[in-house]
């Protein structure tokens, strides 16, 4: 390799490796002139990097985002990290990312070095994501939410409520959000003049337009969307003061079932749905710290008809156990 083509590749190192850099920097950097530094960014600039110049205080050298992907450079470390991601985006749920990062990890698998490829592989292997079966979501949904979200303009969406019912929603998107497998947005409904939490799995068809979002007051966004998907998804609601405190019982509240905040040192509330209350009452027994009902009253029926059962439980005569 020629030293021309040696500094040319350590330029377009130092250049992603840091936003913006003056050519006296760069120049101390590579141990040649500022003039050498110019030809350089010159034959970056032939073969499709956009490397970007800007004047006065502040500015110098960056590389910025062009019309076609020219090659990147990776450390060793960057190619374990991104050919990781990849193999974890292959099991993301989505449908058609799979694919996508199936054909992005070979090629990226061609051109690794044999040491690269072999922590990659040493390092995936000890790893495995378990799925549960669960609607997908299509990847051109979430590309044009996550864009439209990016770019902060409207949407137009067709979308299937649980009930069935099928229409277009007029949205104004925030946040898109995974939680456990599953991806949801959050927007400001013009039509219900209000903030909504929306599955991207029943999603049929999203079309951004060019009007710009409102500015306006933004909630806690993961709260609120925690907020929807386990108490307002359900038919009934539960809301418990739990006499333990906030960083004992938080980690065994996943995010789709439920919400749990302080209420002092010694205490925490939760809040959850579900279409049953025993199934509420269970899982409060499994938590296993003591409890105060807020609401509903008929949660701690519930509760008391689960302790007389309990109550009622014996073991079974010995005749009837295994040796």
């Amino acid at each position: 390799m020629s030293n021309v083509t040696t500094r040319a590749l350590r330029l377009l190192a130092l250049l992603q490796s840091r936003t913006v850099w003056t050519g006296p920097e760069l120049a101390a950097e590579m141990a040649v002139t500022t003039r050498t530094v110019r030809r350089d960014v010159d034959r970056l600039r032939e073969l499709g990097y956009p490397v970007l110049t800007s004047a006065g205080h502040g500015g110098g050298y960056q590389l910025g985002a062009g019309r076609a992907l020219p090659p990147l450079l990776l450390s060793s470390n960057e190619a374990v990290a991104v050919a990781v991601g990849l193999r974890l985006a292959a099991s993301s749920g989505v449908d058609g990312l799979d694919e996508e990062a199936l054909r992005a990890l070979a090629a990226l698998d061609r051109i690794l070095p044999a040491p690269v490829r072999a922590e990659v592989g040493a390092i995936t292997e000890a790893m495995g994501v378990i799925t549960r079966p669960a609607a997908g979501t299509r990847s051109e949904v979430l590309m044009t939410l996550a864009s439209a979200v990016r770019d902060g303009v409207r949407v137009r969406v067709d979308y299937e409520r649980a009930d069935g019912e099928r229409g277009e929603r007029r949205l104004e998107p925030y946040r898109v959000l995974s939680m456990e497998g599953r991806w949801y947005l959050f927007a400001w409904d013009l039509g219900r003049e209000d903030w909504r939490t929306f599955r991207l799995d029943r999603m049929h068809a999203v079309h951004a337009s060019t009007f710009p979002i409102a500015e306006r007051p933004t909630p806690d966004i993961e709260a609120a969307v925690r907020e929807s998907i386990t108490a307002g998804g359900y038919t009934r609601a539960a809301t418990v003061r739990i006499l333990a405190p906030l960083e004992e019982v938080a980690p065994h509240v996943p995010a789709r079932s439920g919400t749990v905040t302080a209420d002092g040192p010694d205490a925490c509330i939760l809040r959850a749905g579900a279409d049953e209350l025993h199934w509420v009452a269970m899982y409060l027994a499994w938590i296993g710290a003591p409890i105060e009902v807020i609401n509903p009253p008929e949660l701690l029926e519930v509760i008391e008809e689960l302790g007389r059962w309990a109550g009622r439980a014996r073991g079974a005569p010995a005749e009837d156990r295994p040796d």
